[in-house]
């Protein structure tokens, strides 16, 4: 999760600089500080030296201080198909690495106005599903209540759930961008109502989000009936079919997200099987014709750089 704000910047009508900021925070604070966590530049600290977190950034235990955190939540007992989700979070520290403190696209300079650091990993329990929705959900409201803002590397979908829980303490019903081939709004399966594909359901079932503000993007997929969407649609949800989206630039569809949105709190949550395999093939779950890498960065970029204030949550 990662509540935001577009950074104001310098006048000379240069690209903004969008840093990402808590609303609730005072920026004079911020710099009376030390300076803000940097990830070291290869030009001065090989790649492969150095503990392997987040962009290399110091690991610390404690949430207080930091602005944003990094933290990793490595579940895969409640997918359906293809395990290996609980190594999300390792892999994609590894991969990190390549990340620089700048991006070029979007004159992102985050770095320059918040004080980030990785948290570790939730201490999940991989052998009861509901035990980990626990922890999750305590974990996430101690780091929420420290005034950190929390960017969580996933784990499969079901972790979404506890963390919603854990945001809606604090913000009651959030908005929600929703990128994934699948809605996950099923009831149950095996008899079980928590489970990858049932996180979003059960955020309804219990108010967690504010359904006229919810945008699903990317779906598609077979099906076991003939409308799949009719329980996202009836609950108020915009649903953005894959085949919407093929062939076209996703910048008009952003514009009208923002509107919907209001520039209230709101919750980003990215499956990598939003992706199509062609380019993400280790998903447990692969649908053929998703989105492609540049489609799918679109809802990240516009969203931190425009919107007001948002909650986000890699995956």
């Amino acid at each position: 999760m990662l509540r935001m704000l577009a950074s104001r910047y310098a006048g000379g009508g240069a690209r903004p600089a969008c840093g990402l900021r808590d609303p609730g925070r005072s920026l004079s604070r911020q710099a009376s500080e030390a300076p803000p966590n940097q990830p070291p530049s290869s030009e001065f600290m090989a790649r492969p030296v150095g503990v392997c977190s987040m962009m290399r950034l110091p690991v610390q235990a404690s949430p207080e201080g930091l602005d944003a955190a990094f933290v990793g939540v490595p579940l895969d007992i409640g997918t359906s198909n293809r395990p290996g989700a609980r190594f999300g979070p390792r892999r994609i520290r590894e991969e990190s690495v390549m990340l620089r403190t700048v991006n070029p696209s979007t004159g992102a300079l985050p770095f320059q106005s918040l004080m980030v650091a990785d948290l570790g990993d939730v201490n999940v329990n991989l052998y009861n599903l509901q035990d980990s929705c626990r922890l999750i959900q305590e974990a996430y409201h101690k780091i929420v209540a420290a005034g950190c803002i929390p960017l969580t590397l996933g784990g499969d979908h079901t972790i979404t759930y506890p963390i919603l829980q854990a945001m809606a303490k604090k913000h009651g019903p959030v908005g929600l961008l929703h990128v994934d081939a699948h809605t996950d709004t099923a009831d149950k399966a095996l008899g079980e109502k928590i489970y990858h594909g049932t996180p979003f359901r059960r955020c309804v079932d219990e108010g967690l989000l504010d359904c006229k503000r919810v945008v699903q993007i990317g779906i598609r997929g077979s099906s076991m009936t003939v409308d799949p969407y009719r329980y996202s649609r009836s609950q108020g949800f915009r649903v953005v079919l894959a085949e919407d989206c093929w062939m076209k630039s996703l910048v008009p569809l952003m514009g009208e997200v923002r509107q919907q949105m209001g520039g209230k709190p709101m919750y980003i949550s990215f499956d990598i099987d939003g992706l199509d395999p062609a380019y993400a093939p280790g998903t447990g779950t692969p649908e053929i014709a998703g989105l492609t890498p540049s489609q799918g960065t679109r809802p990240s970029w516009q969203l931190t750089c425009c919107l007001r204030c948002c909650v986000l949550s890699p995956k």
